[in-house]
């Protein structure tokens, strides 16, 4: 509660900006953004400080540059051209889709960067709220964004998630067959499914099998389960290969 009073408390800043005004501006920005940067730098995400300090600075420069021109003439009696002040901050949520877009990656069956997307796309709303002196919507967005980023990562760390790969064997004849395979996976507590390799791959009998396998476990980028080290350990196993 005292928090929600303390920022309803700040002052309106008016169209006709000082330079104190400004500077107020681009200081929450650069601090905000800051400490949001650092705690992605931190964990080894792709936008990090820089990043993020430069789209939030971009986005609070260009909401004071429509604040300064709203005084100015929408349209010189010998002009035909009206300006629109409001496509400078549209123009930049626009531009911030394309880098968000540039931050998506696919890697086989994961996407990934998605988080650093919609972070550059959060800070950048949050600098044109500084920028346009909505001082105190400003600090509740970075606020709840910081808490999104910090705390809510350390709950889906400890939330067992989907997991699933590909797992391909090569086996011999005296190698476990296709439903000693799928029995051990199924005990291990995952999932076989789709299973497109099962064939004589040469002359001794030696056969390959291919699955689409799934199970659960802590962790975004969890490691393989204790059961693909074993089958690899095998003696009938001559070959395994374990992709995500």
């Amino acid at each position: 509660m005292w928090p929600l009073l303390a920022v309803s408390a700040l002052p309106n800043m008016s169209t006709i900006l000082t330079w104190h005004e400004i500077a107020l501006r681009l200081l929450l920005t650069f601090l905000a953004a800051g400490v949001i940067g650092f705690n992605r730098d931190e964990r080894g995400r792709s936008a990090g400080l820089r990043t993020n300090l430069l789209v939030a600075l971009a986005a609070c420069i260009a909401m004071i540059e429509a604040n300064e021109l709203i005084n100015s003439a929408g349209k010189p009696g010998n002009s035909f051209v009206v300006m629109d002040i409001m496509r400078l901050p549209l123009g930049i949520l626009d531009g911030i889709g394309f880098i968000g877009a540039g931050a998506i990656i696919k890697r086989g069956e994961m996407i990934v960067g998605v988080t650093t997307a919609a972070t550059l796309w959060f800070v950048t709303v949050m600098g044109l709220c500084f920028g346009g002196g909505q001082t105190g919507l400003g600090l509740i967005s970075f606020a709840l964004g910081f808490v999104i980023l910090v705390t809510l990562k350390k709950i889906e760390n400890e939330m067992p998630r989907q997991q699933s790969a590909t797992l391909k064997l090569t086996v011999s004849t005296e190698g476990p067959d296709q439903p000693e395979i799928e029995a051990l996976l199924k005990r291990a507590g995952i999932a076989p499914q789709s299973l497109s390799l099962s064939y004589n791959s040469s002359p001794d009998g030696a056969k390959a099998f291919g699955w689409k396998v799934q199970w659960k476990e802590k962790g975004e980028h969890a490691s393989p389960p204790p059961i693909i080290r074993e089958l690899s350990r095998h003696p009938g196993v001559r070959g395994l290969e374990f992709t995500r």
